[in-house]
């Protein structure tokens, strides 16, 4: 388009978005501002992240991170893949592929999981650095300058069959406080209690299954009981003047209360970072001792400058999101280091924790192909804006939260698309059938008071501040369910604005200042929601910004009205799509929806489930069924029908291999594989669907 041919723009002053980049490109903390630094928990690079995982930490973050900018404040959000330590030695073991190639492998299938849901991060790196290295060999010298190692001859579990001690991952049982098998020797993932190594009863080596004997070995211990006094001031005082989640606050009370004790930070491990201490070699540092300097580290490859963010606690605040059971390194074992090693570290301020997400009342689970994972979201064709929103609607923030499909597909239909798409599309549509889409201004047409109509914007006026100001507050204390439910109102107030206010054609040609009112509002109300959506749904708010060829803008602490009259804006169009409900059992077959099945049953499918595939395949079938082909197929139908027997030949040598061995990574096979068969049959019914249609209306015109 000619600059002479672009749309004009009539735009109120004040509403920018302020950029804090340095002459770098850098975003670095600025005296007298509120200054903000973001982590989510590092995610182990042993498998892609799910849903529980997203929502638990990376996606939350993102949300407070991008309400911090549109607040224009200097903003830092900083993560990255977690690759040391005893997960990523077993799943490289597992995978034969050696420690760096699984962590590189992983690291870009969470780079690109997190790239698909849109996740602002400043920086997203990675722990096998070198600023990591040195960054906790320095921490780890001081603590023992500082007199709070302590050398421990400890027993250990050793394997004689693999000539190795067993690190805490290394070694699995049954969990003696709740009698879950498959718990691990640091932690039990059913009842969450930590848990050492000895406690387990029955142990195994988890690279052969052999039990394990009792061997010596020299460790390094923090001795956190004699920081218990200093950590409980410390979290006394962040826990007043920072943002804690319950549960986190009951679970670094619970260690408190139990009496810290030393805690070893050395392993018997080659990959990790090397302790730094003569007579020490062959020594890893514990990963939980390393991980959180992963923080720090990952800064430091963003910018030389990193300790103005970590080391300048007075100028800057920590924000940081995690599932509930990450909170004890968090509020206990990083600042224990922190405060150990004399430094002046940049310590936790705020903490916002979730429960669990569940798939369908059961785990997430890659392994039995149950619940939707990083990569899968993007194969629905469901846009990541839907994905953010359901997930964060369903925020697990007091209590745990079950994913369901049919609760996705009707939040999308009647939220998204009844509530906000609808308030949105209707006024902008008038104003471009009406207005030549150059927003009115009512001053210049002729009055026509009605003292009714005029209260109506009062109304509107005070209903569409208070809900912004609720919102805030809520973004502030990071309560997002309800700030995002707090948007959903304001969209609901918008529709009952127009409703009430009767926009139509009567008004526009009877009342005509009256309707340059109403429409000028509306769209300034849209306006003021693209600034609220944008930390929940950030394309959703680039496609209401483009349509009202609108700069993106900070965001308002009341209704304001930032688009002036004059201001032209562009063809509306549709912001959602409906979802067929068809689509819950395709889904539901494809990622596992069972509701009956639990984590531990058997690989092998159970009834329910071989029905509810046939129900899949049937709903496909149906709709293919439903529309004939009067014309010769098109090569694209053509090529999805081969390679639909192709997939089918794929399912029955897996199934066959399946029956002949039942390993599990054999009926996981089973699973993919019907997977793809399904998906490439709902890809030839739509297909279908859509030519049929279309020829009919050809033949029709």
């Amino acid at each position: 388009m000619a600059a002479r041919d672009a749309p004009e723009r009539t735009i109120k002053s004040g509403l920018e978005i302020r950029s804090f980049k340095d002459g770098n490109g850098k975003i670095l903390p600025v005296k007298g501002e509120r200054n903000v630094l973001i982590t989510s928990a590092l995610p182990y690079v042993n498998n892609a992240p799910h849903l529980g995982n997203i929502i638990g930490s990376t996606l939350s973050a993102d949300v407070y991170a991008r309400y911090s900018r549109i607040r224009n404040r200097p903003t830092l959000y900083a993560c990255g893949t977690d690759e040391y330590g005893t997960t990523t030695e077993t799943k490289a073991m597992a995978d034969g592929v050696t420690p760096q190639q699984l962590c590189d492998r992983y690291h870009q299938i969470h780079k690109t999981s997190y790239e698909w849901f849109q996740i602002s991060f400043d920086v997203f790196g990675r722990t096998t650095t070198p600023q990591q290295t040195e960054i906790c060999q320095d921490a780890f010298k001081k603590l023992y300058n500082n007199g709070l190692l302590e050398k421990q001859s400890m027993q250990q579990l050793y394997c004689n069959t693999d000539k190795r001690f067993l690190a805490d991952r290394f070694v699995e049982g049954t969990c003696p406080k709740c009698g879950y098998s498959d718990a691990r020797g640091d932690q039990c993932d059913s009842c969450t209690n930590q848990l050492d190594p000895f406690e387990l009863i029955k142990p195994r080596c988890k690279l052969c299954g052999n039990a394990p004997e009792e061997k010596h070995s020299d460790h390094l211990f923090i001795k956190l009981g004699e920081m218990q006094k200093d950590l409980t001031v410390w979290i006394d005082e962040a826990i007043k003047t920072g943002i804690w989640s319950n549960n986190a606050i009951a679970l670094t009370k619970g260690w408190l209360d139990q009496g810290l004790k030393p805690r070893c930070l050395t392993r018997d491990l080659s990959w990790g970072v090397p302790v730094p201490l003569p007579g020490w070699e062959g020594k890893v540092m514990y990963v939980w001792f390393d991980a959180p300097f992963g923080y720090p580290s990952i800064t430091a490859t963003y910018t030389d400058e990193w300790k103005r963010w970590w080391q300048d606690p007075d100028n800057v605040e920590l924000y940081q999101f995690m599932g509930k059971d990450n909170v004890p390194f968090h509020t206990i074992m990083f600042p224990a280091f922190q405060i150990g090693s004399g430094d002046n570290w940049t310590k936790l301020n705020s903490l916002s924790t979730t429960e669990y997400l569940n798939y369908m009342d059961v785990k997430f689970s890659k392994s039995r192909g149950v619940g939707v994972f990083g990569e899968n979201a993007k194969d629905t064709g469901v846009s990541a804006s839907v994905w953010r929103y359901y997930l964060l609607m369903n925020r697990p923030e007091t209590s745990d939260t079950t994913f369901t499909w049919s609760d996705f597909i009707n939040r999308n239909n009647g939220e998204l698309l009844g509530n906000l798409g609808n308030f949105v599309n209707r006024a902008h549509k008038f104003v471009n059938a009406k207005y030549d889409s150059v927003i009115p201004d009512p001053a210049s047409i002729s009055s026509d008071v009605d003292q009714h109509q005029d209260a109506l914007d009062e109304d509107l006026q005070r209903d569409a501040d208070a809900l912004i100001s609720s919102y805030i507050e809520d973004m502030e204390r990071i309560k997002m369910r309800a700030a995002l439910d707090s948007i959903m109102r304001l969209s609901s107030r918008g529709n009952l604005y127009l409703q009430t206010s009767v926009l139509g054609n009567d008004l526009f040609a009877n009342q005509p200042a009256r309707c340059a009112r109403v429409v000028s509002n509306a769209l300034n109300l849209t306006y003021a929601l693209s600034a609220m959506i944008e930390p929940f749904m950030p394309a959703t708010t680039e496609a209401i910004l483009t349509q009202l060829n609108a700069p993106a803008r900070s965001l308002p602490t009341s209704f304001d009205r930032g688009l002036l009259a004059g201001h032209k804006i562009l063809p509306a169009a549709h912001l959602f799509k409906p979802i067929d409900i068809k689509m819950e059992a395709i889904w539901r077959a494809q990622y596992g929806g069972d509701s009956s099945a639990t984590v531990e049953e058997t690989p092998k499918e159970s009834k329910r489930a071989a029905k509810l595939k046939a129900k899949a395949k049937q709903s496909a079938q149906s709709a293919s069924e439903q529309s004939t082909l009067v014309g010769p197929k098109s090569p694209e139908i053509i090529r999805l029908e081969t390679d639909i027997v192709a997939q089918g030949t794929k399912v029955r040598e897996a199934k066959a291999a399946a029956n002949k061995d039942t390993a599990p990574e054999l009926q996981s096979k089973v699973q993919e594989e019907l997977s793809q068969l399904l998906k490439l049959k709902q890809d030839l019914a739509e297909l279908v669907l859509q030519t049929s249609q279309l020829q009919v209306t050809n033949a029709i015109e």
